[in-house]
């Protein structure tokens, strides 16, 4: 079986929603520490120009985006599984409602605390990356907003768990609980946990879940550089994939089509339709480095558009 490839970066939140899931499966898996900010000289070959972190890749199949990555893995590496049978669509759905909304609460909360100590080159990075500026007076004035309404989330979760459950649907980890850990591990590695004030000081029961999650560690990482990386996608050949002809979209395999982030990135990816269905959409593009990949997205959280040809 390939090797799993995480294009990452130590202080990602998202990455760390991968990594716990690597921790959970116990999965060996190889690791290419990518900058923080652009240019991403080294990841761009791959993904035609998807900017956001972490990109997962397979040979030369390039997973783009948690939603889809966490969805990979666990088609590939079933057990333990992140999507409890009969409990998958309540996985998935709280995933996303912790991706879009959570997240970006707990983003605001850091940022309030810690923006006016980060590089120029960060700030201007993160400006481009969101499509507004990043100005360190307003994050700080909107930072006991945001950490209302990071308390106010939280505290639905933490209402999940007083009934004794170790994990957000029972008692195993899923799915939900790898997004979860995603915002509460940024709070507690930016902020400290019991640091005043903070979203986490009055839920212990999400603190006492966290150091579960913690205990999993993330799998068997080893050390890959981005050119060795590289090179397996160019000696590899990518997945076949299926179109099916009678999506909604009216979308038709062999059509160009630019494939772009709804929120944040806002970077298009232009490629061949290769593969269509209702969790995912797949390109087929071309680089002088690389060779022939296929660039996989979720459906959900993104815009599809004709190309010319």
């Amino acid at each position: 079986m390939p090797d799993l490839i995480l294009h990452h970066y130590p202080n990602s939140p998202f990455s760390e929603k991968v990594r716990v899931a690597f921790g959970i499966k116990q999965l060996a898996w190889k690791s290419v520490v990518i900058p923080n900010v652009m240019p991403k000289p080294d990841l761009m070959p791959l993904t035609g120009g998807y900017r956001r972190t972490p990109v997962l890749q397979i040979g030369a199949d390039i997973y783009c985006d948690t939603q889809l990555i966490m969805l990979e893995i666990e088609r590939r590496h079933a057990k333990p599984a992140l999507l409890p049978v009969g409990q998958e669509g309540e996985a998935r759905a709280l995933a996303m409602w912790i991706d879009r909304n959570i997240f970006w609460s707990a983003v605001g909360v850091v940022m309030g605390a810690i923006g006016d100590q980060l590089p120029e080159a960060f700030k201007k990075d993160r400006t481009e990356f969101s499509g507004r500026p990043f100005d360190s007076d307003r994050l700080k004035a909107g930072q006991p907003f945001a950490r209302e309404q990071t308390y106010a989330q939280l505290s639905i979760a933490e209402q999940m768990l007083r009934d004794g459950r170790p994990f957000l649907l029972g008692g195993v980890p899923s799915l939900a609980d790898c997004a979860l850990y995603n915002p509460v591990w940024f709070l507690q590695a930016r902020m400290g946990v019991g640091n005043t004030p903070s979203p986490l000081d009055r839920l212990p029961k999400i603190v006492d879940w966290s150091q579960r999650m913690k205990a999993f560690g993330s799998g068997k990482p080893t050390e890959m550089s981005a050119a060795d990386a590289l090179a397996v996608a160019r000696a590899a050949t990518p997945e076949p994939g299926k179109v099916d002809d009678s999506d909604p979209s009216g979308l038709k395999a062999g059509q160009k089509i630019s494939i772009t982030p709804d929120d944040t990135g806002k970077v298009p990816v232009t490629g061949t339709l290769v593969g269509l269905t209702n969790e995912r959409i797949s390109i087929i593009r071309s680089d002088e480095k690389v060779g022939d990949v296929i660039v996989h997205f979720p459906r959900a959280g993104f815009m599809v558009t004709p190309a010319a040809s």
